[in-house]
């Protein structure tokens, strides 16, 4: 494979071609090997079950791809122009206020085949962030909440591209927020998920401050949507997708304290309960560890633990069920509602729930034995004393100088 110029053939590099279909590469992304493929080929080979390097066959210890910008340029200036017949329109920038336009953006940014570095170049004009956000609220609203979550969420746009698309969003925050309740509130699924995704990014730059989240987080009507997204759909089944967009914004907006006692109202304990419930295929560790993050918040205020004791032990259940597996700070997290259930205000069905949990009380000894925080062992041991105190059954032999115990 090669170009012409002036009647000559010139060969393509070969660090331009991709290892695994020896074409030259559209999206170069790079193992934690260093070598670098084309996107579609390297995750056809991931997606096949493989876990070693194509090229070296090493084993691969993370499969995070990582776009190669440097010789994704490259390739692009070395490209002739008619080569890149497929650049994006140069009015799409002009004609926004139409819907159809919209549509005619969103395909350009989602079709595979056509070039991310035209791609990033599009979104990285200085027009292109204010006249994408300049359509919120408006008849394009939806669609333009589409875009939003795209640019924002691909890893082949540039973090400077995104932040210049946050910053558009949070110098009018309070219509931003608006428009994508609106969005939560109005379509189906995919597109409350976009808005909670495009939400999420404003809510955890560092754009946005304390009061702008307070701000956001003081309409119960978004925080009404966001559970919505956390509970199953209509077959009884849950997302995974729409169930951790909820939990990011969730979580971002439980920073903010006067916002955790509305949460409660609005049902975050048992929509909690409910993920914490579910087989880890749906709610893997990092979904589990911002349930329990929330649990914890909701832990902290009266209203809280009330919806959390009242919920028939299951609140509780699902927190011992959980804690071990959704990382270090989930488990620090399910300690802390245990420690201050349990042991600081001494709640008398939570110690029996946890007292019979299966394995419940091992677990908070493999986590006071573990790598925790000195802070962490101490609750840990609190809660150990309770039940060697309270419960003749619960740690027979404990008093033994016992230094470990084997994983269950």
């Amino acid at each position: 494979m090669g170009r012409k110029m002036e009647g000559l053939e010139v060969k393509v590099p070969s660090y331009f071609r991709c290892p695994i279909s020896l074409e030259v590469m559209r999206s170069p992304v790079s193992l934690c090997t260093g070598v670098t493929y084309d996107r579609t080929s390297i995750q056809r080979w991931l997606d096949s079950g493989n876990t070693t390097c194509p090229a070296t066959m090493l084993p691969l210890p993370s499969t995070d791809l990582v776009p190669n910008l440097t010789l994704r340029r490259l390739i692009s200036l070395w490209s002739l122009p008619d080569d890149r017949s497929k650049t994006p329109p140069t009015d799409l920038l002009r004609d926004l206020a139409s819907a159809g336009r919209l549509s005619e953006l969103l395909a350009f940014l989602s079709d595979p085949d056509r070039d991310e570095f035209d791609k990033q170049s599009l979104t990285a004009s200085p027009s292109f962030s204010p006249a994408i956000c300049s359509l919120l609220g408006s008849d394009a609203n939806d669609d333009a909440v589409r875009v939003l979550a795209l640019v924002l969420t691909v890893d082949f746009i540039e973090d400077g591209t995104k932040r210049a698309v946050i910053r558009s969003l949070a110098a009018d925050l309070n219509r931003s927020a608006t428009a994508l309740i609106e969005t939560m509130g109005r379509t189906e699924p995919d597109g409350r998920v976009d808005a909670a995704r495009v939400l999420d990014a404003i809510l955890t730059s560092d754009l946005c401050d304390k009061d702008s989240r307070s701000r956001v987080a003081d309409n119960s009507d978004l925080l009404r949507e966001l559970i919505r997204l956390l509970r199953p759909t209509e077959d009884g089944s849950m997302d995974r997708v729409s169930t951790e967009a909820g939990l990011s914004c969730l979580l971002a907006l439980s920073t903010v304290k006067r916002a955790r006692a509305r949460m409660v109202e609005e049902g975050l304990v048992p929509a909690l309960t409910r993920v914490l419930t579910e087989r880890s295929s749906t709610v893997p560790a990092s979904a589990a560890e911002k349930a329990l993050k929330l649990m914890e918040a909701a832990s902290g205020c009266a209203e809280g633990r009330a919806a959390i004791c009242a919920g028939a032990a299951e609140p509780v259940a699902a927190v011992v069920s959980r804690m071990m597996k959704a990382g270090k700070e989930g488990a620090e997290s399910a300690v802390i509602v245990l420690w201050t259930l349990c042991h600081l205000y001494r709640d008398r069905k939570a110690q029996e729930t946890v007292a019979a949990a299966n394995g419940g009380l091992t677990k908070i000894l493999l986590l006071m034995q573990g790598d925790c925080s000195p802070v962490m062992r101490q609750k840990s041991g609190d809660l150990l004393r309770i039940f060697r105190v309270n419960s003749k059954s619960c740690l027979s032999g404990y008093d033994t100088k016992t230094t470990h115990i084997m994983p269950f």
